[in-house]
């Protein structure tokens, strides 16, 4: 077949001859796919999403969740005006309403049904029991693709996750699932799935904010106390008492932090320099 003839083909056409045989394996299907990617018939882009999808067949709840600490929840028996700062200030649109048992989760309420209370200054007509949605529950170990098609099939946007004890372990929504699959698969600082840290030329590193504590002292011979918190991320929101922004850094005894990924949600992954 000459080169012109290959090239007049689509990618729809050149993936089904090549799929002509199954793949054993995953493995083999995304070699496929990326040797039809290097000779620029399948897009990029398309690529990425096909990637994103497989990786989110093989993840778990507890894999994409927000983890508990950094959940922004309203209290059951709160007015507006005790909350209503805190839910402007978090940019989030949904909020987990707790009685005063943090793993008693009453139901969701959504940010835009308090619009109408922003320009108020009488609240007392505020009922949260006539806002609050009714909450899905699903433990750590739900599919991730699974949970999209409930997401999708109730027109849901947030579930709590729960352990096996049935403590609140954190919260995903629709969002979280969806970028996954059309996130970027790699970039400059990309860290292998089997790696927490990566090593530069320059002698800095990239972490991954849910690196283990135990895993980081281990690594770089110190000792972060793993009693007060599990992971990197964890430690670098303890010392700034709040969600770093992209490009923010600080100090934490010999080591330079800068946070290189990070939304309103959750830190994901920082750039280290270590000063011996």
């Amino acid at each position: 077949m000459s080169e012109a003839t290959e090239h007049r083909k689509t990618w729809r056409d050149w993936v089904s001859e090549a799929l002509s045989r199954e793949p054993p394996d995953s493995n083999e299907l995304l070699t496929i796919l990326k040797a039809a990617s290097d000779r620029e018939i399948v897009n990029a882009d398309a690529l990425n999403i096909i990637y994103g999808a497989i990786a989110v067949a093989e993840m778990r709840a507890r894999d994409i969740m927000i983890p508990r600490a950094q959940l922004v929840t309203v209290k059951a028996d709160a007015g507006v005006a005790d909350f209503l700062p805190r839910v402007i200030d978090s940019g989030h649109s949904r909020f987990p309403v707790v009685g005063d048992d943090p793993d008693d989760v009453r139901g969701i309420l959504h940010a835009k049904d308090l619009l109408p209370f922003v320009t108020q200054s009488d609240h007392s007509a505020f009922a949260i029991k006539d806002y609050i949605r009714p909450v899905t529950i699903v433990p750590e170990s739900k599919r991730v693709n699974i949970l999209l098609e409930e997401f999708k099939a109730r027109r849901n946007h947030m579930a709590i996750v729960v352990d096996e004890y049935g403590h609140v372990a954190g919260a995903v929504t629709i969002e979280d699932v969806l970028e996954q699959i059309v996130g970027e698969i790699e970039d400059e600082y990309d860290v292998d799935d089997d790696s927490v840290i990566k090593a530069l030329d320059d002698g800095t590193f990239i972490v991954k904010a849910t690196s283990s504590i135990e895993d980081f002292n281990a690594y770089f011979e110190c000792s972060f106390d793993d009693d007060e918190y599990d992971t990197v991320g964890g430690l670098v929101l303890r010392e700034l008492g709040r969600l770093p922004q992209r490009g923010e850094s600080l100090a934490i005894g010999r080591f330079d932090f800068r946070v290189l990924n990070a939304d309103s949600r959750r830190i994901r992954l920082l750039h280290l320099r270590c000063n011996r």
